[in-house]
């Protein structure tokens, strides 16, 4: 059973960074798309970033582009998200996900292993 584990939420002014991590355990990842996604209250959970474990290739929402990176250390099946210029609209609880599929990588149903959420606040 893969176990996903974020960490790295916290309180930050508008303007400031942050970095989240997220932690696999439990499976072999090598061909996993990992994903970000947020969801704040009384919305849908959305897409944010996800990163091919393969190639690294990136993709990213059009809200964080240029603000958010991406990346992972497949040696620590760790995946990471840079968080910068911060905006007030950022707040959410983060989640990261992974996909063992071939599947669109901006689409939750395409992911089948969650993680719990790490509540990232940004502050104006």
């Amino acid at each position: 059973q893969v176990h996903l584990v974020e960490s790295g939420g916290g309180l930050v002014e508008a303007g400031g960074s942050r970095s989240l991590s997220c932690t696999a355990s439990g499976g072999t990842f090598s061909n996993f798309i990992m994903g970000w996604f947020r969801q704040a209250p009384g919305k849908e959970r959305e897409f944010v970033a996800a990163i091919r474990r393969s190639n690294g290739l990136t993709y990213y929402s059009d809200s964080v582009k240029g603000r958010f990176t991406v990346s992972r250390d497949n040696a620590k099946n760790t995946v990471y998200l840079q968080m910068s210029s911060l905006k007030p609209e950022d707040t959410a609880e983060y989640f990261c996900a992974a996909s063992d599929n071939s599947g669109s990588p901006f689409y939750t149903a395409n992911y089948v292993y969650w993680g719990q959420g790490t509540q990232v606040t940004v502050s104006s």
